[in-house]
């Protein structure tokens, strides 16, 4: 009960954090954040209102005043379109928060990374809080830190693609040396995944197609919610070696 997620001095009372996308409407996704237990979920700004109150919002269905609402970048292609929407998010009042995309390539949605880090910088030299998507590279993590990053977020596998972390050697590096808090984001796609991000130390997963595009969406919000759980509690407690040969598990000695 007290190992609780803390960025920046806030508290987070869960380490699974969820997009809005893909649903089949504001209704469903409603009732999915709330089986995930959530109280983070991330907008796209470009592609979700919830900056024009005057027509249907997703903020009418999801409350600012329960969930900390985390705008994200998606879509943009350029550090300027990335600076845009984010300052956009922060004058309609949303949030000083930011999960920061600026994407290099259409097809596999992998990260540009000099323009991540160039717009990291700036935006956090105004005062946001930035939670860059950034791929597997240790070297680059380091960097975002640098650069003012509240936590990075590397992918485990390309956006969509729910094929799980492909590289947890890298991500074992890139925990070893985090000075801020790992949140895995992008490519898992069931519970297994996020399991095993956990059980590797990582402080969080984000994810939205493993839930939306699920054939029942809110069961696998359950199960989400359940695996981080699972997972974070295995970490803890610490696995045993792996061992090629096998081991009794009841002692022989003093048996006739």
């Amino acid at each position: 009960m007290e190992d609780k997620l803390v960025i920046r001095g806030i508290e987070f009372k869960s380490r699974l954090w969820v997009g809005t996308g893909k649903y089949k409407d504001f209704i469903e996704t409603k009732e999915a954040i709330e089986v995930s237990g959530a109280d983070v979920v991330t907008v796209a700004v470009r592609r979700v209102n919830v900056i024009d109150r005057k027509s249907e919002n997703l903020l009418d269905y999801i409350d600012p005043k329960r969930y900390k609402i985390l705008p994200n970048t998606a879509g943009c292609y350029t550090v300027e379109d990335a600076l845009r929407y984010s300052r956009l998010a922060r004058e309609a009042g949303i949030s000083d928060f930011i999960k920061l995309e600026v994407i290099g390539d259409e097809k596999t949605l992998f990260p540009d990374v000099c323009g991540l880090l160039k717009a990291t910088e700036i935006l956090a030299k105004e005062g946001f809080i930035v939670f860059p998507y950034t791929n597997d590279d240790p070297i680059i993590a380091k960097r975002l830190v640098d650069a003012g990053a509240a936590a990075v977020m590397p992918l485990a596998a390309p956006i969509g693609s729910g094929l799980g972390i492909r590289n947890p050697y890298n991500m074992k590096i890139i925990l070893e040396q985090a000075t801020v808090p790992v949140i895995v984001d992008a490519g898992v796609g069931t519970a297994s995944d996020v399991a095993i991000a956990m059980e590797l130390g990582c402080d969080g997963v984000l994810l939205n197609t493993a839930i939306a595009g699920a054939k029942d969406p809110i069961a696998m919000a359950g199960a989400m919610k359940h695996a981080v759980i699972a997972g974070r509690l295995a970490y803890k407690a610490g696995r045993i070696p792996k061992k090629l040969y096998a081991t009794a598990s009841s002692p022989i000695e003093g048996m006739l």
